[in-house]
């Protein structure tokens, strides 16, 4: 697994920063960008200030914020080195973790000794896009003779633990 620190986890990388309410900025920041972020590192990771989030250049970070903020509000975030991931790699370092209750769904680095099964970023990403349609339409449904609830279930939990596509997961239950 590749190493980051300040000379490149701007570079293609996944991560999720933690908000951080008490912490002032020092006055020689260690860099402030283009679109206004600030960056300060420490020998464990980086503090952001920054008023956007999710896609960021080539990245993907996100903000693990208080139910208070609002997209577009300038808020701090920390994250530590080792919380930074290659996106734009073949390994498969990230797993899918689905809330069925809320129906919503998301990427998620691995976990140590994890057992989830993996798939690479943008293999990840096209398969939440699917699992999002899967959530929000009913029509794909009305051909299947189960409970559409107990359908999904079977449908999604299987699609996030195999490397079948969907089409052909939804060809067993015909």
């Amino acid at each position: 697994m590749k190493t980051y620190n300040q000379t490149n986890f701007f570079k293609h990388t996944f991560c999720e920063f933690t908000q951080i309410v008490d912490f002032e900025f020092p006055e020689n920041t260690n860099y402030k960008s283009k679109s206004e972020s600030m960056y300060f590192y420490t020998d464990e990771g980086v503090y952001r200030k920054s008023n956007h989030w999710g896609r960021v250049a080539n990245c993907r970070w996100k903000i693990i914020a208080s139910e208070e903020y609002k997209n577009q509000q300038t808020i701090i975030g920390f994250a530590k080195w080792t919380e930074f991931y290659p996106i734009n790699s073949t390994e498969k370092i990230f797993y899918i973790e689905v809330n069925y209750k809320s129906k919503s769904v998301k990427i998620q680095p691995k976990i140590k000794d994890s057992t989830k099964f993996l798939f690479t970023f943008s293999e990840g990403q096209k398969r939440i896009k699917q699992i999002t349609y899967l959530f929000k339409d009913d029509k794909w449904a009305k051909y299947f003779d189960l409970d559409i609830e107990e359908l999904r279930l079977n449908i999604i939990t299987e699609f996030i633990n195999s490397d079948k596509t969907l089409q052909e997961i939804k060809r067993q239950f015909n």
